[in-house]
């Protein structure tokens, strides 16, 4: 009986219906309403948790990327620390222009507690550098192995900065030899020859772009 309301109700005005399907009506239209309201609010939530949930991916990757650069910054900058510092403890055994004639005698003067006879002890001409001055200077001596080994042991473990090249060896007698060899030391340029310098380098750089 109930299930004979409902039929035969396409097409008829609902105000033809049966009492059943006019009572039933109202309130599933009212269920459709709410519903397909509903599903609008929710859809709408969602699309913006959608956007909120992008929103917040967006932020962490941008923190995690600059959280890794302020990482990697603290890593060059600790790396930029000790370089400064190693050119600092480089520059410390750079003698200044005074302390040249200090240092050519401190070294003449190695040769001689050794007991090594000096033929020729010549500064060379003085070579101007992007950041320090270098001196060539040519030495020739005498004495036993051992002595000139000292002597060139001695050098090396010097406070400043003082290199060997170009050595030569040659026996003018039994236990004697011959020792041939051009130190180079370096020293930083005073104030007057950094800006020399720095006046000069456009002048170089245009010479070389022709």
């Amino acid at each position: 009986m109930l299930r004979a309301q409902f039929e035969g109700l396409e097409g008829r005005h609902p105000g033809l219906w049966p009492p059943l399907p006019r009572m039933l009506c109202p309130p599933l239209v009212a269920l459709l309403v709410i519903i397909a309201g509903g599903w609008l609010v929710w859809s709408t939530q969602w699309e913006t948790l959608e956007s909120g949930a992008e929103s917040e991916r967006k932020l962490r990757d941008e923190f995690e990327r600059k959280a890794a650069q302020a990482q990697h910054l603290d890593i060059l900058r600790k790396q930029k620390t000790e370089v400064e510092a190693q050119v600092l403890e480089q520059e410390r055994q750079l003698p200044g222009k005074a302390d040249i004639d200090a240092l050519l005698a401190e070294i003449s003067q190695m040769g001689a507690i050794r007991g090594l006879q000096f033929e020729l002890f010549k500064p060379g001409q003085l070579k101007i550098g992007d950041h320090y001055a270098e001196l060539p200077i040519e030495i020739r001596l005498s004495g036993s192995y051992h002595a000139l080994a000292g002597f060139v042991s001695d050098i090396a473990n010097m406070s400043r900065i003082v290199t060997i090249d170009r050595i030569a060896l040659t026996q003018l007698r039994e236990g004697v030899l011959a020792f041939e060899c051009v130190a180079h030391t370096f020293r930083y340029l005073d104030a007057a020859e950094a800006e020399q310098k720095k006046q000069r380098a456009p002048e170089r750089k245009q010479q070389v772009l022709r």
